[in-house]
Parts: structure tokens; sequence; C-alpha cells
């Protein structure tokens, strides 16, 4: 079933006149050849009859939509989950009609199909796209259903968990290692990362992580005699020796380049 356009219809309902329909509520005045849609005298009324429909409008809470038109005779029990089209103004008890029309109503979040659309033809006509639910005087009655579209809920995103390989590789020491004799240590070795590194997944952790600082032989008898022992080895140059001791005249580069080539005799 082709999905319909617009919202689908919230009633059908019969009028004696099209200003006799209430606000909210919209006559089918014409039919699909262009002729008047006058049900005729046949309705209970001089003036004829119309058949009107209501697609709601903006509604603060979406009510009922109608799922189902039927068009019986006045003999014809009603069916069950069904309620008659009412009419307008309120019809008098004393006038009788050949054809009823009757109305199904569903909420609009049980309801999988809807009517949206109905229109009048004559007999012999016929509408694509339409399904014809009866005749009323001397016009055929169609009406166009579809899939009712449900707005669908907005997803809630899950809460991210921690792997048990990331926890291992997490510096926060965990509830059980808290409670260890040793926690006070760890807690300690922990809280000296935190400054550096976010301990709170793996790109936070750097390859020195774990390697112990230890100072090489040759310095450790300069380092105990103090820091000027380690500047005494220092040798400080100035611009000028730097370019005197690595001052190149290029004179191989610059005879090389002043040779004329052999001439051919």
């Amino acid at each position: 079933m082709a999905a319909a356009e617009g919202a689908p219809l919230t009633g059908v309902a019969l009028a004696a006149a099209p200003e006799a329909a209430p606000a909210g509520w919209t006559a089918i005045t014409v039919t699909v050849e262009g002729a008047a849609a006058n049900l005729g005298k046949g309705f209970g009324h001089k003036g004829g009859g119309y058949l009107c429909v209501s697609t709601g409008g903006a509604q603060a809470a979406p009510g009922p939509v109608v799922t189902d038109v039927q068009v019986l005779s006045d003999r014809s029990p009603q069916p069950a989950g069904y309620t008659r089209a009412p009419e307008f103004p309120e019809p008098r008890t004393v006038v009788s009609r050949k054809k009823r029309v009757y109305v199904k109503l569903l909420p609009l979040d049980t309801a999988e199909t809807a009517v949206f659309d109905i229109k009048l033809s004559s007999k012999s006509k016929a509408l694509p796209h339409y399904m014809k639910i009866g005749e009323m005087g001397s016009f055929a009655i169609w009406c166009k259903k579809g899939p009712v579209l449900k707005s669908s809920p907005q997803p809630v995103p899950k809460p991210r968990t921690i792997s048990a390989g990331l926890r291992q590789l997490s510096l926060q020491p965990s509830a059980s290692d808290q409670k260890s004799p040793g926690a006070r240590g760890s807690v300690k070795r922990a809280s000296q990362h935190e400054s550096l590194y976010d301990a709170s997944n793996i790109y936070g952790l750097s390859a020195m992580d774990g390697v112990p600082f230890t100072l090489h032989p040759k310095f450790e008898s300069k380092l105990s005699s103090g820091s000027n022992a380690i500047l005494a080895d220092l040798n400080v140059k100035s611009l000028a020796d730097i370019e005197k001791e690595y001052n190149y005249a290029f004179v191989v580069e610059r005879t090389a380049a002043a040779r004329l080539p052999p001439s051919v005799c």
C-alpha cells in the first residue's frame, strides 16, 4: 500500500448544506468530474445533503483517526466497532434514509492504516488508488487509505563501560586495591602522574612510565662533589672561536671551477 500524503481524516459526517458544516469540517461540494456533489433530496432535507470530512487541524494531542468507512442500507445492522456518522444539523428522528454512513475510529498510536481522502464520482467512473466504499444517490463514494506514519522515540545513548583490559592499564587504583595494605603507596605513585598524563584512557600513558631513573656511574662522583665540578669540564667558545675553528675557504672548489675545459684540436 502506497503512503498517502497529508494528514489522516479524523471524522466523516453529513451536512444538509455546505454552510451547515461546523468549523473544522470541509464539505465535499463537487465530484471528480466537476459536477455538484449534492446527494439529493433523499437525504431528508429540501436542499439535499453533502458529505463532510475533518482532518483535526493542529491538535495539542493526537486524537482518533478514521480507519474505515462503510455505506450500508438502513436495514443492515450497525457493524461492530463502528459509529454512525454525525449529521449537521442534527436530524429529526422521523426522517428516514435509505443509506447510512458508518465510521470506524481508532487512536493514532494503535492505528496501522487510516483514511486520508474521500471523493465522489459518477457510478461509472473508476478512481485509481482509491477504494469504492458504496453508493449514495447517484454517486459512488471512494476513499484513499494509507499507512499511518508514527514518530519514533529519540534513542537514548547507553552509558559507556570500561573493559577489564583497559581498567588494568589505568593508573588509578580500583576499589579493592584501596582496601589493601599497600594501597597508600600505589595511590601516591599514581598521583605523581596525574598532572602530566590522563590516566582515564590508554592514550594518556607514556613509554617511560614505570622505568626507574638512575644516573650513569661516570657522573656520580662529579655530582657528589657539587655542581661546579660538572661545569668545570665545559668548554665555552665564543662566536669568533667557532668561526676560526670551522673556517673553510673553499680553495679546492674555486680552483676546480676556474679551470678551463681542454681545447679540441
